[in-house]
């Protein structure tokens, strides 16, 4: 007598889902192939295999033989550095020694983990977790969790080795890419020691103020960052709080300039019930919105005479009074300060309090402008193209070439910050008339086109034939050695040879 297995097929309605979700997986794949940044490549990756699997929380590591780049979903910071350590023991490192996907219902009671200290600690139950690549690994996703409760499948399974083996090429071409921008990234060293994940840019002027970040970041001290308008002072000092003991505390940040002086001193101290005509209840202060975290004072330049006052007296006691209080409060919460004045002329002409001066200015950080830092304008465009494009959900398009060198030779009295706008500006143009690249004409529109038509000479104009000319004699004079020229000009060699691409330089012919 003959026995037959019968094996279930698929309803029509199911392998229509599973084809729907094959197809959307390499048609992501695909546009995930064309990314050229890691950071966002990573967190572009995750999202999509997150989305796959209907994971809860997932991590996705790539790793070469001296550094390591890592995103995470749904996971806390502090459940973030526990996975890391997890890379050397636990069901990560298990996956990465045996070159085998795990796949467990719960974590919590498989005989393989369930003496494990990461997984007795955090409770884990359903975990997926794929290497990516082999002999060796170039790196990890792991999952954890479903949204919708119960284990992840032997279709998840399926789902996430296809992902990691069509993973390797995209993630080889840009971890190579990524080593040799290290061979150039002066900020690479100090990078190692700080958290600085949305601080953009490679160059020398840049890796010094994180140097200077990274030595006052650890200490309890108030800091004061000086800098032109739009240099990032905001973004640095969250920078220092963050690779702080303060970290977990909150981070709040008060722009002295952007409150009339009635309302500073209730903002930045609080006030009681009557203390003032608008106060008919207690308001909390920014002061204690930062308790045992970190208070930004930006624009501190522009605090008024008596705000100064009771700010020194913070500073010297830790303690304060609210508004219509008759009883000091004290705080915990350490200040940075931040302003583009010149506070030591403001002293001289009687604007700002001296002594507070010398109390604000133990240690100063000054932070680079633009024009310091030209080498990094062609990552910060990219950067916030594709962040500009993400926020109103636009194609990701990349900067053309001419694009890009006229971001390059521009001046930018508004540092970073005119940047990004001019970018995010430029995208929204782009799309808008449905180009393939942002050109320059959508970075300028006021730029007129070469019809041959005169016109009086702008700034911008002249400062361009003005650089071009220095460059030119500057390269004709050293006999076009880039090396003496970029040293007698005080610049970057990349930035030199910027310049010599944007105004269309060459060597005559002898």
């Amino acid at each position: 007598m003959l026995s037959c297995e019968v094996v279930s097929a698929a309803s029509p309605q199911e392998e229509l889902v599973r084809v729907r979700r094959e197809r959307d997986l390499y048609a992501r794949l695909l546009r995930l192939g064309e990314e050229t940044d890691l950071a966002l490549f990573l967190g572009e990756a995750l999202r999509l295999v997150v989305d796959i699997t209907g994971a809860a929380q997932g991590y996705l590591e790539l790793m070469d033989e001296e550094r390591r780049w890592s995103t995470a979903h749904g996971f806390s910071a502090h459940e973030v550095d526990g996975i890391r350590l997890a890379v050397s023991r636990g069901i990560i490192a298990e996956a990465l020694a045996s070159g085998q996907t795990i796949l467990t219902g719960s974590a919590s009671i498989d005989p393989r983990f369930r003496e494990r200290d990461s997984v007795v600690n955090a409770r884990i139950d359903a975990v997926l977790c794929a290497p990516i690549g082999k002999e060796p690994p170039l790196g990890i996703v792991y999952l954890q969790g479903r949204t919708h409760g119960g284990t992840f499948t032997p279709e998840d399974r399926l789902t996430s080795e296809t992902f990691a083996h069509h993973l390797v090429p995209f993630a080889d071409r840009l971890l190579q890419q990524q080593r040799r921008r290290d061979e150039n990234d002066a900020t690479r060293d100090v990078r190692e020691k700080l958290r600085t994940e949305d601080v953009i840019g490679r160059s020398r002027a840049l890796a010094t103020v994180l140097h200077q970040v990274s030595l006052v970041a650890a200490l309890d001290i108030d800091v004061l960052l000086l800098g032109e308008t739009g240099t990032g002072k905001s973004q640095l000092a969250h920078v220092i709080h963050v690779n702080s003991p303060r970290r977990g505390g909150p981070f709040v940040e008060l722009n002295c300039a952007a409150l009339p002086e009635a309302l500073i001193e209730s903002e930045l101290f609080g006030a009681l019930p009557g203390a003032h005509s608008t106060a008919t209840q207690r308001t909390e202060g920014k002061i204690a919105a930062a308790e045992h975290g970190t208070l930004l004072l930006d624009e501190v330049g522009d605090l008024p005479p008596s705000a100064q006052a009771k700010l020194l007296r913070l500073i010297q006691s830790k303690q304060y009074f609210p508004l219509g209080a008759k009883k000091p409060v004290s705080a915990n919460a350490r200040i940075i300060a931040a302003t583009n004045v010149d506070l030591e002329a403001a002293v001289a002409a009687k604007r700002f309090r001296e002594d507070l001066f010398y109390r604000l200015n133990v240690i100063p950080v000054r932070v680079p402008s633009l024009a310091e830092r030209r080498e990094d304008i062609p990552l910060l465009a990219e950067h916030f193209a594709h962040t500009a494009a993400a926020r109103h959900r636009l194609p990701a398009l990349p900067l053309s070439p001419g694009g890009l060198r006229a971001l390059e030779v521009a001046e930018w009295p508004g540092n970073v910050r005119q940047l990004e706008h001019t970018v995010q500006a430029g995208i929204i143009r782009a799309a808008g008339a449905g180009a393939r690249q942002i050109d320059r004409a959508h970075l300028f529109p006021e730029a007129p086109a070469a019809t041959g038509t005169e016109r009086p000479e702008t700034f911008q104009d002249a400062t361009r034939r003005f650089q071009a000319t220095l460059v030119r004699s500057a390269l004709e004079e050293n006999g076009w050695n880039v090396i003496e020229t970029a040293r007698r000009l005080d610049i970057a060699r990349s930035h030199l040879y910027t310049l010599i691409r944007a105004f269309g330089l060459e060597r005559a012919s002898s």
